[in-house]
């Protein structure tokens, strides 16, 4: 069996060597080959990796210049020998059965794709308290691979999928146009072309969150605004809670709207202390469920995410307005 694992990174130089460990030292007995695909890092990522492929010779660097994930992934994939694919991202670790466990159970359920729980961890104090809020049903919608699964079942998208080869010779790679939210995508054309995927507990692996709310505040805006385009290509909606966030901005916009040229703020009160008494609400039983008293800045993480999410997508359906009947998905072939 040979499985290829495709990292897709730029500027990962603070996790890029946890994550090559928890690859090489996999329980795994087959050809295991690694691909890089770098995105013109300038910061010491390189260097890195080339001291790890004077050591390990399985390990192989392809250069990224359009810095995108999607077409750094796609670049990887053209070169990979694996009849396996696997992705991991360049700020992740694998556990050590994480391969051997992906095989075993892609050959179980004869699935297209599997996957498990991705354990969201940081030591820093906002970090913390992101890692949580992005595990929580109230940050994540339930979403299975953050919230975990106590058993397996089958699910329509995951991240760090382990994919049988085949697959992306029926549906194709990724869509390059997609900047974030490329994985669901493609996952959704694999299940709506007769393939199922699984997500199983014994597939582990850790994520290592952003520590800036800056940069989640960002991360999330571009999730919502991607989403949209996503919708647009696969012509469905997996849930509401896609919805629920740009309801909730576009409802705030339209009080504060009332408000400034009708001199009513009774709205925005009433629906500023409904989202407040839900966020507290789930703010106190994570505090409960972890242990933590550090978690205090969990009830402005939550608005965060929920608030830059839905003005992403607000945004989005504005940006992409023109494109409700446009071909659905870009030639991403390989």
């Amino acid at each position: 069996m040979k499985v290829s694992v495709i990292i897709p990174i730029r500027n990962e130089e603070n996790f890029i060597n946890k994550t090559l460990e928890s690859i090489i030292k996999q329980n795994f007995d087959g050809d295991l080959e690694i691909i890089i695909s770098d995105g013109l890092s300038n910061d010491g990522t390189l260097g890195i990796v080339k001291k790890f492929q004077k050591k390990y010779k399985n390990i192989k660097l392809v250069r990224n210049n359009a810095k995108i994930v999607s077409v750094g992934f796609n670049k990887a994939l053209n070169s990979a020998v694996g009849d396996i694919i696997i992705r991991v991202d360049g700020h992740s670790t694998i556990e050590p059965n994480f391969i051997k466990n992906s095989i075993k159970i892609l050959n179980k359920k004869n699935a297209s794709c599997v996957g498990g729980p991705t354990k969201h961890y940081s030591n820093t104090f906002i970090g913390k308290n992101i890692s949580i809020a992005q595990c929580s049903y109230f940050g994540a919608g339930g979403a299975s691979f953050r919230t975990g699964v106590n058993k397996g079942k089958y699910v329509n998208t995951l991240a760090f999928g382990a994919y049988n080869r085949a697959e992306f010779l029926k549906v194709g790679a990724y869509d390059e146009e997609l900047i974030r939210n490329q994985d669901e995508e493609l996952n959704y054309r694999i299940v709506k072309n007769g393939g199922k995927i699984w997500i199983d507990p014994s597939i582990k692996s850790v994520y290592y969150v952003r520590n800036s709310i800056l940069k989640l505040l960002s991360q999330y805006f571009y999730y919502g605004f991607y989403k949209v385009r996503v919708i647009q290509k696969i012509k469905s909606i997996f849930s509401f809670r896609h919805f629920a966030p740009a309801i909730f901005v576009l409802t705030l916009i339209s009080f504060i709207t009332i408000a400034i040229f009708q001199k009513i703020v009774w709205p925005i009160f009433f629906l500023g202390g409904i989202y407040l008494f839900v966020n507290i609400t789930f703010s106190i039983y994570e505090l409960v469920k972890h242990h933590a008293k550090s978690l205090v800045l969990l009830p402005i993480i939550y608005f965060i995410m929920h608030f830059s999410y839905g003005l992403g997508f607000l945004v989005g359906l504005v940006f992409f307005a023109n494109k409700w009947r446009a071909s659905s998905v870009m030639d991403n072939s390989f």
